[in-house]
């Protein structure tokens, strides 16, 4: 019964099956149901909702855990705390650039992929009660809904992801100056990209966030195609940024293409680490478990 279990929510958990659901907020919500049932399985991880303690209600709370007994009683306004809850905030910042709508054939663009794990990302904060919040940027700030707790939050959220449309060039230094501006309060940054950027742009983007204290992360979203080409004749690669095309030969993809992939990949997981967040290399292919456990782990380290 048990491997009857995890073999659905493994199933579930494919991009390809969850991109077949009618809604980005019922995909969300399946993922999410999936994953914690793997969640629950493993001896490795712990997930609890036991109740921990009261606090006063603050402005921005979600009304939802108010217990309204204990207002009954005191004429006190207290929110329900839980085991595993941070009180914390989960910022999505989502890339939408052209390049994002890149996919090999029969595949999820990766843009797709963004979205759907961006939208699990959130609905998985929003279950373990921290406020949710999402930009989505190319180059520029595109929609941008900063993090709450409130009714009707997780919602409005998964609407910002879901009408986005990759187009234009991408540059991070305007949408990550935007979200310093906004969002002063510490709290977890999970961007979603192909990162297709020059490494210490990059760094130079990022590096400010973690001085103001935020906990970031780093999912660098690619296709399969893009990490292992294959190409048995002469290609004419186009540039969905710019427009500029090159013509590629098979041998040239062999035997040049995957040093310059991998060293644009080492790159960037070198300037993570000066920056101080995390890096997590995603296939667009691969398991949403894949990515959700990877944020599970981080956001489990930062309390």
């Amino acid at each position: 019964m048990v491997a009857a279990a995890s073999s659905r929510s493994d199933q579930l958990l494919q991009p390809e099956v969850l991109a077949s659901l009618s809604s980005l907020e019922l995909i969300a919500r399946a993922a999410v149901n999936g994953f914690l049932v793997g969640l629950h399985r493993s001896p490795y991880f712990g997930f609890s909702q036991e109740f921990a303690e009261y606090r006063p209600y603050a402005e921005g709370d979600d009304p939802r855990f108010i217990d309204w007994n204990v207002y009954s009683r005191t004429d006190r306004t207290y929110i329900k705390r839980f085991l595993g809850e941070t009180n914390s905030h989960l910022m999505v910042l989502l890339d939408a650039s052209a390049s994002m709508a890149f996919a090999s054939e029969g595949m999820l663009t990766k843009f797709r992929y963004g979205q759907i794990l961006a939208a699990s990302l959130t609905h998985l904060a929003s279950h373990q009660h921290d406020a949710v919040g999402a930009m989505v940027f190319s180059d520029e700030v595109r929609e941008f809904r900063a993090p709450s707790g409130s009714s009707g939050q997780l919602n409005a959220v998964l609407h910002v992801i879901d009408r986005a449309q990759p187009e234009s060039s991408t540059n991070l230094a305007v949408p990550f100056t935007k979200f310093r501006d906004q969002v002063r309060r510490r709290g977890l940054v999970a961007v979603i990209s192909d990162f297709y950027c020059d490494p210490q742009t990059m760094l130079d983007a990022v590096r400010p966030l973690a001085y103001q204290g935020q906990d970031v992360i780093l999912f660098h979203v690619l296709d399969p195609q893009e990490l292992d080409p294959r190409f048995n004749e002469s290609v004419l690669l186009e540039d969905m940024e710019t427009g500029q095309t090159v013509e590629v030969a098979p041998q040239e993809m062999r035997e040049q293409y995957p040093a310059r992939i991998q060293a644009h990949i080492q790159q960037l997981r070198e300037a993570a680490a000066k920056a101080g967040v995390d890096y997590v290399l995603l296939n667009s292919s691969e398991s949403l478990a894949i990515p959700l456990r990877n944020y599970f782990m981080f956001r489990q380290k930062r309390r």
